[in-house]
């Protein structure tokens, strides 16, 4: 994975320079970094948010943020992300695509997961999104930053029950989304 420190700090510098971010960031204990899905991988993996939608006019910025458990062998259960959108992700002018309300809501969902794995707690083996049920609440006005949220519902075996919901700067809900993460039986 190519990580590159500059465009993480500078894409967690544009939340902190946004007041209604920057007071949640102020939390206590929050681990903030720039999204997985940010950085290239091989093989065109996350090529999508990290290339095709990391522009100024498209996903500007999108960092993950959650709050460090005290046990370091406990699962992190709730999973949080700034999400930055341009205009040139609309369907209808200065209204987000739908399609791009639930790619937001797969890639923080889906990183909930990611999050445990790379604390240790959890099986390095590949997740994938068996189901997400979307409802669209409100449109999501463009340009604009919104708020995130998954939380790991239930774990039955290989099956992660995620819910995920996006709010604006006042914590309206605009759009949640239901998924099922299912943990493959081998690599792809």
């Amino acid at each position: 994975m190519k990580r590159n420190q500059a465009a993480i700090d500078a894409e967690i510098a544009q939340f902190r320079a946004i007041p209604w971010c920057a007071k949640i960031l102020s939390a206590p204990n929050l681990v903030i970094d720039q999204s997985f899905s940010r950085f290239e991988k091989p093989k065109f993996e996350d090529a999508l948010l990290s290339h095709t939608l990391n522009t100024p006019e498209t996903i500007p910025g999108f960092i993950t943020f959650y709050t460090e458990p005290k046990d370091p062998k406990a699962m992190v259960t709730e999973l949080n992300a700034f999400i930055s959108l341009g205009n040139l992700i609309d369907g209808w002018g200065g209204i987000c695509h739908g399609g791009i309300i639930m790619t937001m809501l797969d890639e923080v969902m889906g990183q909930l997961p990611a999050v445990n794995k790379l604390r240790g707690v959890m099986n390095d083996i590949q997740l994938m999104t068996a189901y997400l049920n979307t409802t669209f609440l409100k449109p999501v006005k463009t340009p604009t930053t919104v708020m995130v949220t998954s939380r790991l519902v239930k774990q039955e075996g290989r099956k992660y029950f995620i819910d995920g919901v996006i709010r604006d700067e006042h914590g309206n809900e605009m759009a949640k989304g239901k998924a099922l993460f299912v943990m493959l039986k081998s690599r792809l």
